[in-house]
Parts: structure tokens; sequence; C-alpha cells
């Protein structure tokens, strides 16, 4: 098949490269107003049977309904868009299309064994969830105002996955944050140190934890605690952890997310290329970006916010 490519950045580099060696794909169309890839030709994606949009939050949008009123079926990076808004709109002109959101934790094996483990009841009924992402440094400070803030930037990841995994949704939100960093991210309202209390539908309760400054390396977890067992996704060889106990892991530490969730992007455009449906869709990606908005209420106005409160 013909498969278009829109963006050469980070993440759109490595899905030429992807795109590029896939069985299925004999055409790859790429774009990008600055750079060029060996992988494919340049053109315009639009031609192509299928599209994959890497390309800044702020353009997708735009691409996505374009995508749909061609009847393209369309893989795209999340977010869907900048803000709810704009997210129920490209919602409505999708109706009818395939649309498969990058959530990429989804892909991974960890992620899958343990939402298979808690299923079938091997941890026995839930009590607690733990989760934690942390990058080892900080973005570029121009990247930060337009970034939405650390929970629907980066944050957004483990809201989508604590649905996925626990098959509830979140009801309420108590989040913070500190800077402990850079002054760029207080000058743009934003916070480079997080912390939340999530309660969900079933009053199973939730805490997260992030940060732009974990200088042992890239660290993403997440711990679910039943009657009968915890398990933990993202302990391995490579997690950046040193024990008070002295167990220590013996690999170096994953150094960014693309090093340490690279087989799962591999796998998600792998599904999106031989699948007629979508495994995350853009309704999906509205849930986890509402619990996004609960959080970023409460941290700015200090107090609990419901859910429903911002998707009303």
């Amino acid at each position: 098949m013909r498969v278009g490519l829109l963006g050469l950045g980070r993440i759109g580099a490595f899905h030429a490269e992807t795109l590029a060696a896939h069985p299925l794909v004999d055409d790859l169309i790429v774009w990008d107003p600055v750079r060029s890839s060996p992988h494919g030709r340049q053109g315009d994606p639009f031609e192509a049977d299928a599209l994959v949009i890497a390309t800044p939050t702020s353009t997708h949008a735009d691409l996505l309904i374009k995508a749909c009123r061609r009847g393209i079926p369309v893989f795209c990076e999340k977010p869907v868009a900048p803000t709810v808004e704009e997210t129920i709109k490209v919602l409505k002109a999708s109706e009818g299309n395939r649309v498969q959101i990058g959530f990429q934790r989804r892909f991974d094996p960890g992620y899958g064994a343990a939402a298979k483990a808690l299923r079938a009841g091997e941890l026995g009924e839930l009590h607690r969830v733990h989760l934690l992402s942390a990058d080892p440094a900080p973005p570029p400070a121009g990247y930060i105002p337009m970034s939405g803030g650390i929970y629907r930037d980066c944050h957004i990841h483990d809201f989508d996955i604590l649905r996925w995994v626990t098959g509830r949704e979140v009801a309420t939100v108590y989040a913070t944050g500190a800077n402990r960093g850079a002054d760029f991210f207080r000058e743009a309202g934003d916070v480079d140190t997080s912390a939340a209390l999530l309660t969900l539908d079933d009053g199973t309760l939730v805490t997260l934890q992030g940060s732009r400054y974990n200088g042992a390396g890239y660290d993403v977890r997440m711990e679910l605690a039943g009657t009968r067992r915890t398990q933990v996704v993202g302990l391995d060889p490579r997690t950046p952890l040193t024990s008070a106990e002295g167990l220590q892991p013996p690999g170096e530490p994953w150094p960014d997310f693309v090093s340490r969730f690279r087989a799962a992007y591999v796998a998600e455009i792998d599904g999106f290329l031989r699948s007629d449906t979508s495994p995350c869709t853009i309704e999906d990606a509205l849930a986890a970006l509402y619990v996004a908005e609960a959080a970023e209420r409460s941290r700015r106005e200090g107090r609990p916010v419901a859910v429903e409160e911002v998707s009303r």
C-alpha cells in the first residue's frame, strides 16, 4: 500500500524508518517543510492509501479533518488537538472514518500483561494503583509554552493507560505541582514536578508522580496492588533505580522515551496498517484529555475536581 507521512521530527523520523521496513508498505510518501528522510519519497501524503501524522500539535486537528473528509485511514500522534473544544470538533468530523491515536503504551508488552492479569483475577480485587512518568532532562524552553503543561503533555499517557489497564474511568482528581528547576516552566504557567491523587469510579485510589528532572534516567512505571498480588510494569534491568539494600539493575538506564518504547512504537504502526478497527480512538483520547483538564484545573485552583466538571 501507499502510506503518507507528515512530519519528520524525532518521532516522525522513527515512524519513517518503521514504515519503510514494513512488508505492507511499497510506497512511502513523506512531507516536512524543513527536513528530509532517506526513507520514502517527497510528495503529497494525501495521495496515499493511509496517513501517519507526526507534525506539531497545533497542526493535528486540521490535518485529521482533511484526512477524514477524504476518507483516508489515519494514525495521529497524541494529542488530537490542544483543547477539548477542538478535539470534539475533530471527533464529529471523523465519523465513519478510521482514526488511531498514538498512545504507544497500549502496545507495550508489560502493560498488556498487567491488563491481562488484572482481568483474569490474578491480582485479586484492585485496591491501589501508582503511576510514574519521569524524564531525565526537560524539553527545550521554547516547547513548554506550547505543550499544554505537564498534565496534558506528559501525564496524558498515564491517564490513557490507567483507563486501558483497569477498564475504569477516573471520577475525581486532586493535583499539585512544584517548580524546582528552570524558570521557563514557571514563566509558562507550568510546573516541572507533579503529583496527584485520582479516584476511579469504583473507589480505587490512584497516586501519580512526574518529573522533568529525573537525572538517573527515563523512568516510567505502573504499580497495581490487589488483594492477592502486586504487579509492576516498567521494572526491568534498565530501570533507573538504586536500592539502599544493594540491589542494582545491571543495565544502563533508559535514556529517553523512544528507547524505552521502541518495540511499542513499531507495534502500534503495525497494528494500524493491518487492522480495520482502531485500538485507540478519538473518544479514548478525549477521555484522557478530560482527566488532564481536571488535573490542570485542580493544580491551578488547589482543590479536587470531578472529571464530569470539565466534560459537560
